[in-house]
C-alpha cells in the first residue's frame, strides 16, 4: 500500500515544482496584483464553490495569513447543508450576482476565483461581474481539464477565458490523479494541496515585498500560540467592521 502514498506524493511534488517553474509570469502578476491592493488598503477576496471553497477558507482568518482576505462563501454552495444541491446551484446562471451582492468587492479589490473545470455558470459570473466592479480577477483552475469540456455559461466561455490572471494548476482530467489496482477509478485529488500552495505562496511573497519598502499589513498569529489571544483579538476589532464573518 505505501506504494500508492509515494505515487500520490511524488505526483503532487512534480506538479509543485511545475507550478513554479511554468507558472513564474502568472504567479509574478498576481503577487503584484495582491501587492496593489493590500498597499491601497483594499482586499483580497477567494471564492469557490464545492470543494473549491475550502481554499477560500485557507486564507480567511487563518494564522499565518492577512487579515485583509474575505472568504466568499454562501452555504448553498458548500457541502454541510446539501452535497448534490451544491453541484446543481453552481450550474444556475445569475447566482453569483445573489452571493456577491452580500460583498462589497470594487476598484482596487483582488478576487481569485478556485475552479477545477471552469465549466460552470458560478466561477465564470464571478469574474464577470468582480470585473465589471474593477476588481482584478485571478483564476486558479486546470487549463488540462477546461480545455477538454465546454462551457455551461450562456457566453461559451470558461473560466480561463474570461480572468485577468490565470494560474494552470496543473490538474489532470478529473483532477483525481491515482491509479489504484484492480479499480477503473483513480483517485486521489491534487487541486485542493495545489490551490493551497498557490495561494500562501503569492500572500507570502506580497507581504515580504511590501516589507521590504517599509510597508507593514496584519498578518495573523495564531491565537493559540500562548501569550497571542490578546494580539489576536486586537486584530479582528481592527478588520471587522470590513470583513464579513469576523
Amino acid at each position: 500500500m505505501s506504494q500508492i502514498r509515494e505515487s500520490f506524493r511524488d505526483r503532487i511534488v512534480e506538479i509543485l515544482d511545475r507550478i513554479v517553474a511554468d507558472q513564474e509570469g502568472s504567479l509574478n502578476a498576481a503577487r503584484e496584483a495582491v501587492v496593489a491592493a493590500l498597499e491601497a488598503n483594499r482586499l483580497v477576496y477567494v471564492a469557490g464553490s464545492g470543494h473549491s471553497h475550502i481554499l477560500a477558507e485557507e486564507v480567511y482568518y487563518r494564522a499565518g495569513g492577512i487579515a485583509a482576505a474575505q472568504a466568499v462563501l454562501d452555504p448553498n454552495l458548500m457541502l454541510h447543508t446539501g452535497a448534490r444541491r451544491s453541484t446543481l446551484l453552481e450550474r444556475v446562471e445569475g447566482y453569483a450576482e445573489v452571493v456577491l451582492s452580500d460583498y462589497p468587492i470594487g476598484e482596487g479589490d483582488v478576487i481569485f476565483i478556485a475552479s477545477n473545470s471552469g465549466r460552470n455558470a458560478y466561477p465564470i459570473e464571478l469574474a464577470l461581474i468582480g470585473k465589471e466592479r474593477g476588481a482584478t480577477t485571478i483564476a486558479i483552475t486546470s487549463l488540462e481539464h477546461s480545455r477538454r469540456t465546454t462551457s455551461r455559461h450562456t457566453t461559451g466561455k470558461r473560466l480561463f477565458e474570461v480572468a485577468d490572471i490565470v494560474i494552470d494548476n496543473f490538474g489532470v482530467y478529473g483532477d483525481a490523479a491515482v491509479a489504484i489496482p484492480g479499480r477503473p477509478e483513480r483517485m486521489a485529488p491534487t487541486s485542493t494541496i495545489s490551490g493551497v500552495f498557490i495561494l500562501n505562496a503569492i500572500m507570502a511573497e506580497a507581504v515580504a515585498e511590501l516589507a521590504e519598502r517599509g510597508i507593514m499589513v496584519d498578518v495573523y498569529k495564531s491565537a493559540n500560540m500562548q501569550g497571542q489571544e490578546a494580539a489576536a483579538e486586537a486584530m479582528i476589532k481592527r478588520w471587522q467592521s470590513r470583513i464579513k464573518g469576523l
